[in-house]
């Protein structure tokens, strides 16, 4: 009995890791997708490095390296894959956690450096002409957005670009968007934040349950005297 509950273990972890092997790659696709054609990081440098596609691409990589981890040390019962696969799945909850922490205590700072940043990517797309590429950026996420400029349309000065224009910008008196990039983007963060604090408690939980798995693997394979089978 307990050896076939043993089994059926091995081969949840090697089907769980495998489906978070193929999710991983998927991500790290995306990733790439999103480096591509990711615009808002041009207009907040000293973040780019924060971006969502950075994000992306790093997590896909991790997924795909731990979860190739886990499936290879179950399916080959090694000891020395399966305590590696535990050490690393506890390293990562551990940065999770200490992450969400951090942007929660810097909330302000982070709020304030990227205002900052876009109120310098406006001017630089000022100063650089309508058609830079800076500019085009900056069309992009306005119409993406539905937001125009920092705070609002008078962050442009005489130069308002046709982005901002909610219908035409033909007319003698045009309409410009009502709001700003800056509260586009704080509204984003807030309606998300409550879904991304519920992945990462989920994500948590994964985390435990697989390293209970690999964990329990691994005494089996420690009193068998199968230690670092091949």
């Amino acid at each position: 009995m307990a050896q076939s509950c043993l089994k059926c273990l091995k081969y949840t972890m090697c089907v769980a890791n495998f489906l978070c092997f193929v999710c991983g790659a998927a991500v790290l696709g995306f990733g790439v997708y999103m480096t591509l054609n990711w615009k808002i990081a041009s207009l907040t440098p000293s973040l780019a490095n924060m971006n969502i596609a950075h994000i992306l691409l790093i997590s896909g990589i991790v997924i795909t390296c731990v979860s190739f981890l886990g499936f290879l040390g179950a399916l080959k019962e090694n000891r020395c894959l399966l305590l590696t696969f535990f050490l690393v799945l506890f390293a990562l909850m551990l940065m999770e956690l200490t992450a969400a922490c951090l942007l929660l205590m810097y909330e302000k700072e982070i709020t304030q450096k990227i205002t900052d940043d876009l109120n310098s990517g406006l001017k630089n797309a000022q100063r650089k002409g309508m058609n830079s590429t800076l500019q085009s950026d900056w069309d992009l996420v306005q119409e993406l957005m539905d937001c125009c400029g920092v705070h609002n349309f008078t962050d442009w000065g005489h130069l308002v670009p046709d982005s901002c224009c909610q219908d035409s910008c033909s007319s003698s008196k045009p309409k410009y968007r009502d709001q700003g990039c800056l509260v586009k983007l704080n509204n984003w963060f807030e309606e998300n934040f409550l879904t991304a604090g519920i992945s990462v408690i989920i994500l948590c939980i994964i985390e435990v349950l697989g390293m209970c798995f690999a964990m329990t693997l691994f005494c089996h394979i420690s009193r068998s005297g199968l230690g670092y089978k091949l």
